[in-house]
């Protein structure tokens, strides 16, 4: 069987090289994209290669990034200038392969396999072609990784940055990726990458070299893919953009390992789902026109209720207000909850559902809670789930309570529509 040739390509340093692109003068001083320059605490979200000299990082405070660069200049994002570029960035990608799979609005896997002849190039070739291309006729740089497989393209793409490309190989990945920390491999997220240290794995290399069994038992299926994955073995194929389908809905569902009992609970079960199912409406660019909510008890009673949205929409907040409204006119909150699942309906491409724009009482409300939860969206994909998120929620533990078994296990429950 042919060896597979993926390639990752990441826009360096995206929102910030984007705004250095509209104000070139931008790039002679230490700036950042913040998410809100106008208060202290607001967050930074990208930063250019001068600010990164001073220290500044990604996700940290407005004042944390100026008591390291006084000097700091700040810019407020602008959304739609980055999808736009985002687009023209893509469609270069797309004239070497259709087998190109955006990972969020930065970042795409190509697939070149079957498509190299046409170029007389190899990986490495049109890597550096890409590489060029884009820094020519868009403007910003690139880093792209080379390898076998999606998780060893994506470690190649971080290897090296700025405008770099990174090849590995089935030679030379043992010497690249395993002194690398387990927390650099894709999918192995904050939370999972304590609980391996907790256990003397601090490398991918001592990842591969761990028993699949004990990492199985430590997080399940998910242990099984870190191990394949760390060892070579990732075989997750490049999905091609026409043959990707919008579904009629997306819904995210899970079984508790224990009752939740009384509304606050109830809520942050609901508020737990409706984040994920908001994060993948978002990393998909689409939108829904409707809420259901499907609510079961530990005698299997359920309910099962749906309403439509004001407005299309892919925001958290709107997609929990009107599930949490459904749940309260339709459960009794002294009644334990066992399984919840919300599902976003009426799936349709951003911006290709009329929007009766008069419905907004508050337009520049709406856009801000649209920014903020796009900021937020923007840091997880870079730095994990458990980054940055609700307070309720991130301290929530739904794993024992009175008259629980603390070894019982929760198992998420895949639903018609996008699975995670």
């Amino acid at each position: 069987m042919k060896e597979r040739v993926v390639l990752h390509a990441d826009c360096n340093s995206f929102f910030a090289s984007v705004e250095c692109k509209k104000r070139p003068e931008l790039k002679e001083v230490p700036m950042a994209v913040a998410g809100d320059p106008e208060s202290r605490h607001g967050i930074i979200l990208a930063k250019n290669e001068k600010a990164k000299k001073f220290g500044v990082k990604t996700a940290e405070t407005i004042w944390q990034a100026r008591q390291k660069c006084p000097e700091l200049v700040l810019v407020p994002p602008c959304y739609e200038d980055y999808t736009a570029c985002s687009k023209q960035v893509n469609a270069i990608y797309q004239q070497y392969t259709d087998l190109c799979e955006p990972f969020g609005i930065d970042e795409t896997f190509l697939d070149v396999t079957g498509s190299m002849h046409l170029f007389d190039k190899d990986g490495e070739g049109i890597a550096q072609e890409l590489r060029e291309r884009v820094k020519k006729e868009v403007g910003i740089t690139i880093s792209v990784g080379v390898s076998f497989n999606k998780v060893f393209a994506k470690l190649g793409s971080d290897y090296k940055k700025p405008d770099a490309v990174t090849v590995i190989s089935r030679q030379n990945f043992r010497e690249i990726v395993y002194p690398l920390a387990a927390g650099d491999m894709l999918n192995v997220g904050p939370k999972a990458e304590a609980r391996l240290n907790a256990f003397g794995i601090y490398t991918i290399g001592q990842l591969a070299a761990a028993r699949k069994d004990f990492l199985q038992s430590l997080f399940g299926k998910a242990g099984e893919s870190m191990w394949r994955a760390a060892n070579g073995l990732d075989d997750d194929p490049v999905h091609s953009i026409a043959e990707e389908s919008i579904a009629k809905s997306v819904g995210q569902g899970v079984t508790f390992p224990r009752n939740l009992m009384g509304a606050h609970e109830i809520s942050l079960g609901i508020s737990m789902l409706a984040e994920k199912v908001a994060e993948r409406l978002r990393n998909r660019e689409l939108v829904c026109t409707g809420v259901q909510i499907s609510i079961r008890d530990p005698q299997f009673k359920n309910i099962s209720r749906q309403k439509a949205l004001r407005e299309p929409s892919c925001l958290y907040a709107e997609i929990y207000a009107l599930a949490w409204e459904l749940a309260q006119a339709n459960w009794n909150m002294n009644q334990p909850v066992r399984a919840i699942s919300v599902t976003a309906l009426g799936i349709g491409r951003k911006g290709e559902i009329p929007v009766q724009s008069s419905l907004f009482a508050d337009e520049k409300e709406h856009t801000r809670a649209e920014q903020l939860e796009q900021a937020v969206f923007t840091l997880r994909k870079k730095y994990g789930r458990q980054s940055i998120g609700r307070a309720g929620v991130m301290s929530a533990d739904f794993s024992h309570g009175k008259g629980n078994n603390r070894n019982d296990k929760g198992s998420y429950i895949p639903f018609h529509g996008i699975e995670e």
